[in-house]
C-alpha cells in the first residue's frame, strides 16, 4: 500500500448544519460572533461564491460524498423513516464516496456528528471511528448518537459531545504513521433554537438588533403549522437568539480544534475545510428556512450559497477571498486533488477540482482543471422538480411541469427583488439559459432518478428508488411525504411576487 503520508496532508472536513451565507463574521456580518472561523478565513482562503448543490440536507449531503447531482445518486429530499439498525437502508449503497478512495490510499477515517444518508449507525467503508447522530435533527441536550454501532445517549450540549469526540480522534490518530480523514459534522445551527444554547454564548446577543436579519413580511410562500413558520418558531427574537447563539458555540468548538492540532504539532501537515449541507433564510425574504422554508421550494442565494473556507499553511493562499461560481460536487475532486491523488473519477460527473484556484499566487496555476476553473461561470441546482441555473449576472428558476419560474438580472438586483419573466425584453434569455439546463440535467442526470417527474414536496423522502438489490421501486413516487402544512398550496400558474396576500400559508 501506498505510504500516504508522502502524497497527501490530514484533512479535518467541518460542516455545519443550515447556516446560511450570511451567518459568519468574516462574511460581512458586524453582528455575529465568529472570531475563530475569521481567523481561519484570514489564514486560509475563503470561498464568496460556493453554492449547495440542493437546498436541503440529505440531498447536499450525498452530493458532496458522491460529487454527483440528486437526479444521479437519488436522494432528493431530506431523510425519514427507518434510519438506523438492520432495516435502515443505506442510501448511498453501491456509489463511489470519496472518502474510498482516501481509504484505498492509507488514510484512517472517522465521523463525529452528523450523518444523515440513511444507516446513520452504520460505519462506512474505511472508517475506523464512527460517532453517528441517530437521525437528521435532534435536541442539544439528550441527543442520541451511535458509536460503532452501539447506541449512547449524550447529556450533554451536542456540539460539545461531538467536538470531544473529535478530539478524542484527533489524539488517537496524530502520531500514527497513516494520514487521517475527520469528518466534524455539527448539527449547528439547525432548529431547536430558545433555551437550547450555553447562556454564555446566548448573553452575547442579548442586546443585538439582528439587523442582518431583517423580518421582512412572510413570503407569500411560506407553509406554516400552527400558525408557524414550517422553518421557524413561536418566539422569533428567541429563535434569533439561539440561531447566532448556535454559531457562536460551535465557533468556540472549531477554535479548540484548531488549537489542538497546533498543540499536537500537526497544524501545518493538516487540510481544514468549513462548510455547510445547505444555507438559511432567517427573515430573509420573508422567510423562515432553506430551500423547503417555502412550497414551491425556492431557489434563493440565501438558501443555495453556503461558507466555505479551505487552509492549509503553505499550500492555500492566506486571507483571500474567490469570487469563482463554485459548487459542493466539485468538493470531491478538490479534496482528492489536495490529497496527492487522482480526482479524475470524481470528474466524470458535473464536478471539477478547483484546488488550482486555492494555490499560493507565488505558485503556477496552471493545467485543465486551472482552464476549466477560469472558465466555470455556471453552477446548477436542483430540489425535485425544481431546478436552478446561475451565471454571475442570471439566475434562472423552472419549476416542472408548469411554473411558476423565475428570472434575476443578478447584476441589477443581486437581491432576487425584481421578477422578469414577464419581461418581454429576456425572452432570449430565458430560452438560452433553459436549453443550457436542461441539456446540463439531461447529461449529468439518469432517468430513472430524474427528479423533475418526482412529487418533491419538500416534506421528506422516507425510502430509497432503488431497493437494496439494484431494482428500482415499483413506485418511485411513493418514496416522498406529501405535507400535512396549514392551509393550501399557491397556485402553480402564479409567478412569484404576483401571488396574492391572500393565498398566504396560515
Amino acid at each position: 500500500m501506498v505510504n500516504a503520508k508522502k502524497i497527501g496532508p490530514n484533512i479535518v472536513f467541518i460542516l455545519s448544519d443550515d447556516q446560511g451565507p450570511w451567518a459568519l463574521g468574516c462574511a460581512g456580518n458586524d453582528e455575529i460572533q465568529t472570531p475563530h472561523l475569521d481567523a481561519l478565513a484570514t489564514s486560509g482562503t475563503r470561498l464568496e461564491n460556493f453554492f449547495c448543490v440542493s437546498p436541503v440536507c440529505s440531498p447536499a449531503r450525498a452530493s458532496l460524498m458522491t460529487g454527483q447531482i440528486p437526479s444521479r445518486h437519488g436522494v432528493h429530499d431530506y431523510l425519514t423513516g427507518v434510519e438506523v439498525g438492520p432495516k435502515a437502508p443505506d442510501f448511498l449503497a453501491g456509489q463511489a464516496l470519496f472518502t474510498d478512495v482516501l481509504a484505498d490510499h492509507g488514510y484512517r477515517l472517522g465521523l463525529a456528528g452528523k450523518w444523515h444518508l440513511g444507516a446513520n449507525d452504520a460505519a462506512r467503508r474505511g472508517f475506523v471511528h464512527w460517532f453517528g447522530l441517530e437521525g437528521g435533527g435532534s435536541p442539544y441536550r439528550d441527543a442520541t448518537m451511535y458509536r460503532n454501532g452501539e447506541r449512547e445517549k449524550v447529556s450533554e450540549y451536542l456540539t460539545d459531545a461531538i467536538t470531544a469526540d473529535a478530539h478524542a480522534f484527533l489524539d488517537k490518530e496524530a502520531n500514527r504513521e497513516e494520514p487521517f480523514f475527520l469528518s466534524v459534522n455539527y448539527t449547528a445551527p439547525h432548529k431547536p433554537w430558545k433555551g437550547q444554547h450555553p447562556k454564555e454564548f446566548e448573553d452575547l446577543y442579548a442586546d443585538c438588533s439582528f439587523a442582518s436579519c431583517p423580518q421582512e413580511a412572510p413570503h407569500p410562500w411560506q407553509p406554516t403549522v400552527n400558525g408557524v413558520a414550517i422553518g421557524g418558531e413561536p418566539d422569533v427574537r428567541a429563535a434569533l437568539v439561539g440561531y447566532f447563539a448556535a454559531v457562536s458555540a460551535m465557533d468556540a468548538a472549531i477554535g479548540s480544534i484548531m488549537e489542538h492540532l497546533e498543540l499536537l504539532g500537526i497544524a501545518n501537515d493538516t487540510l481544514i475545510i468549513f462548510s455547510s449541507d445547505n444555507g438559511f433564510n432567517a427573515g430573509h425574504h420573508g422567510v423562515w428556512g432553506k430551500g423547503n422554508g417555502t412550497f414551491p421550494q425556492n431557489m434563493y442565494d440565501s438558501s443555495v450559497k453556503v461558507p466555505a473556507i479551505f487552509h492549509w499553511p503553505g499550500h492555500i493562499d492566506a486571507d483571500v477571498v474567490r469570487h469563482e461560481l463554485l459548487s459542493a460536487y466539485d468538493v470531491a475532486a478538490t479534496i482528492l486533488d489536495l490529497a496527492g491523488l487522482d480526482p479524475a473519477p470524481f470528474e466524470a460527473g458535473p464536478g471539477s477540482s478547483f484546488a488550482p484556484l486555492l494555490a499560493p499566487a507565488a505558485k503556477t496555476r496552471s493545467g485543465a482543471a486551472a482552464d476549466r476553473q477560469d472558465q466555470a461561470v455556471v453552477v446548477y441546482d436542483e430540489y425535485g422538480p425544481v431546478r436552478m441555473i446561475r451565471t454571475h449576472e442570471w439566475k434562472y428558476v423552472h419549476r416542472y411541469p408548469d411554473g411558476p419560474h423565475e428570472l434575476y438580472n443578478l447584476a441589477a438586483d443581486p437581491g432576487e427583488r425584481q421578477n422578469l419573466m414577464d419581461d418581454g425584453d429576456t425572452h432570449h434569455t430565458i430560452s438560452g439559459l433553459r436549453a443550457q439546463m436542461a441539456e446540463w440535467f439531461t447529461l449529468h442526470g439518469v432517468p430513472e432518478f430524474d427528479g423533475s417527474a418526482l412529487p418533491v414536496a419538500g416534506a421528506g423522502q422516507h425510502c430509497p428508488i432503488r431497493a437494496a438489490d439494484g431494482r428500482l421501486a415499483e413506485d418511485p413516487a411513493g418514496a416522498f411525504t406529501q405535507p400535512n402544512w396549514d392551509g393550501t398550496a399557491p397556485s402553480s400558474t402564479a409567478s412569484i411576487g404576483a401571488v396574492p396576500s391572500e393565498k398566504r400559508f396560515g
